[in-house]
């Protein structure tokens, strides 16, 4: 096998099964070899294919799904300029060609020759192969669905031309890697430094979901919108009363884009000072990443909103095109102001700048959207659709009733009283 012939998908990670693998189908009736070591060496790589087909809740032919999972998250020259845009032009096409007729033959390899040789039985039992989870613990059902499709079409494919065009295309719908795969995603700290992690189970909610507010989610929506499509678009500010939709609507506007290239990425506070490493990472990347960032808010003492003001606007480097902050607040001025800001004697000598440098965080988001509590007509108009959604039988007139005393033991007017309200009538 000419798996040392590989180019651009040379340095995979999980790559060391396939070297291992190559290994065996060149030397399994090579004399020079103990039987016993090779049949040691086959069962290890058939562990560890086993240990990634269960992780990633993978199906039917396991070896196919290893080779796809391979390409599916290998980010380089190719895979990368392909995402979201699909079939590119050059030379890197032939190259591209080069590593897939490499793949193809890797398909089409009758693994069972090593199993008659060594006196094995392993690549009949993942020929097809069920597994016990539908979800795995590294994918979602819904991008395990995928790869495991991918694996088959691919399997199926007549030659190394086929092959390229179904891979191709895979990339321009769902990308490539973690960031193509994956739609949410936060960072953590390791060894090697800033890491973005994905996010595997995210809530599935749409705007519609969201009773009302009409005005700010077509704000939101034109915003995105414009985002997504390449055009001028604003940092977002989500401001206003507690529970009323402003994190579910970020959630949603996400679900909605996300076909489309959309990628979110929570950051919380304390994680401001990585804001340029995780920036560095994506900046060069096809899709578009919303930084989001939920309750925001900063006491006087707390100095993390200065990193963001330098990332937002203000450093040397320009923020790139394909990133924009969007936050939630349950403050307009994001950084806690007070009367003695403002007054004279305060001991500060230039107040008026005590209080720019406190607004000008917020001046940074060319769009805000408030979020009000709702009146008590629309309170019980969003009971009322919520609990024709969730399947409730109740009289209007009992329903309204029992969802008023709700609200004044529970938060008061808001959506998120609201769905606790249903959640709570569902439950008994």
């Amino acid at each position: 096998m000419r798996t040392n012939e590989l180019l651009l998908y040379r340095h995979m990670e999980e790559g060391k099964i396939l070297k291992d693998m190559t290994f065996l189908m060149e030397n399994y009736e090579n004399e020079y070899y103990n039987a016993e070591d090779l049949k040691t060496l086959l069962f290890e790589c058939m562990n560890e294919i086993l240990e990634i087909s269960e992780s990633h809740g993978f199906e039917g032919n396991l070896w196919h799904t290893y080779l796809t999972l391979l390409l599916a998250n290998d980010e380089n020259a190719y895979s990368t300029a392909c995402e979201i845009t699909g079939e590119v032009k050059g030379s890197i096409n032939a190259v591209a060609l080069h590593d897939f007729e490499i793949f193809k033959e890797l398909f089409d390899y009758d693994l069972k020759k090593i199993d008659r040789s060594l006196g094995t039985g392993c690549f009949l039992l993942l020929e097809d192969y069920k597994n016990v989870e539908v979800m795995g613990k590294v994918y979602n059902q819904r991008i395990r669905d995928r790869i495991c499709a991918l694996a088959k079409a691919l399997g199926e494919a007549k030659d190394a031309e086929e092959f390229k065009y179904i891979l191709t295309q895979f990339y321009k719908e769902f990308g490539v890697g973690k960031l193509g795969l994956h739609k949410a995603f936060r960072i953590e700290h390791t060894e090697e430094g800033v890491e973005i992690v994905p996010i595997t189970k995210i809530a599935h909610v749409h705007l519609d979901d969201l009773i009302g507010y009409e005005i700010p989610k077509k704000k939101l929506v034109d915003n995105t919108k414009a985002f997504v499509e390449g055009k001028r678009a604003n940092n977002c500010l989500l401001y206003g009363d507690a529970g009323t939709g402003k994190s579910t609507s970020i959630k949603a506007i996400l679900n909605q884009y996300y076909d489309r290239g959309l990628r979110m990425i929570e950051v919380y506070k304390h994680q401001f000072q990585d804001l340029n490493a995780v920036i560095s990472q994506i900046k060069n990347r096809n899709y578009k990443f919303i930084i989001y960032m939920d309750d925001l808010s900063f006491e006087e003492f707390e100095i993390e909103y200065k990193y963001l003001k330098a990332v937002i606007e203000g450093g040397l480097e320009r923020k790139p095109d394909n990133v924009l902050i969007y936050a939630t607040s349950n403050r307009r001025h994001l950084v806690r102001e007070k009367f003695s800001d403002k007054n004279e004697r305060d001991d500060d000598l230039h107040t008026n700048d005590t209080v720019q440098e406190k607004l000008s965080l917020v001046a940074r988001f060319g769009v805000s959207v408030y979020f009000g509590k709702p009146v008590k007509k629309e309170f019980q108009e969003i009971v009322k659709t919520l609990a024709k959604r969730s399947g409730i039988e109740m009289e209007e007139e009992k329903l309204l009733l029992e969802a008023n005393k709700w609200e004044l033991s529970h938060g008061g007017l808001s959506g998120r009283t609201a769905q606790q309200f249903i959640d709570y009538l569902l439950g008994q």
